[in-house]
């Protein structure tokens, strides 16, 4: 048996205590829904802001990248401007030097035994369509029995000497095959003889060593003239 038997009282306190109980969880309900309401609340509030920021930072991002390129492509105009200049300026210098050579070089060029009295043929050029050649020499003598090709540089470096080297076969080359055709060297016969020469405003010690070696002239300048520059003993020039 129940040590405390129910009663109409009982009852009634059992069902008010149920009540304050159902009435609590629903209160702690409610609480958590509202908790649950304002953490969503939060969150979309956070997610608003990052896609603000995000979208800011793209923007920006964008801002920085177009003014990047826009002196990105103010530097390379610039640098395009530059090296149009610096190449116009080493391009006249080139002209000058050719003019100053080709002005004083026959002389020195008699002085050493070259029966040379034609004019001075400018950028002279030659193709070969048969041997797949072409090739321009900045100065060229002329005479009876001989041609003289010349290099003209601002600065003459052993690089330059040997494709000058090599320009010179490709042209001996080129009249074996197909002879003389241009009109200041129709006159000349089969056994002409091709000799080079270099030339430079500046001419370093490796270049004018090598070309001496290779059986090739040195021209330097010397004040307002140009000069041959001394041969070493045992030097003969190179014929092709």
């Amino acid at each position: 048996m129940s040590e405390h038997p129910l009663t109409y009282e009982s009852v009634l306190e059992m069902f008010r205590e149920t009540r304050e109980q159902m009435k609590q969880t629903e209160q702690l309900i409610k609480s958590i829904a509202r908790r649950q309401k304002e953490t969503d609340r939060m969150q979309k509030e956070t997610d608003r802001q990052m896609k603000e920021q995000a979208a800011e930072y793209a923007r920006e991002k964008k801002e920085r990248d177009a003014e990047y390129e826009r002196r990105m492509r103010k530097t390379e105009l610039a640098m395009e401007r530059m090296c149009q200049e610096v190449g116009g300026l080493g391009n006249s210098i080139g002209r000058i030097i050719e003019h100053m050579i080709g002005e004083r070089i026959i002389e020195k060029f008699q002085a050493l035994g070259y029966n040379v009295t034609h004019p001075v043929v400018r950028n002279c050029s030659f193709s070969s369509t048969k041997l797949g050649l072409y090739g321009e020499f900045d100065l060229t003598l002329v005479d009876s029995d001989i041609i003289i090709l010349i290099e003209v540089k601002t600065t003459l470096e052993t690089s330059h000497v040997r494709k000058h080297l090599k320009k010179i076969e490709e042209y001996r080359n080129h009249i074996a095959a197909e002879g003389f055709v241009q009109p200041h060297v129709r006159h000349l016969l089969p056994n002409t003889r091709f000799i080079g020469a270099v030339a430079g405003a500046v001419v370093t010690d490796e270049a004018k060593d090598f070309a001496l070696e290779n059986g090739l002239y040195v021209i330097v300048q010397s004040g307002e003239a140009v000069e041959i520059v001394p041969t070493p003993e045992g030097f003969k020039a190179r014929e092709w």
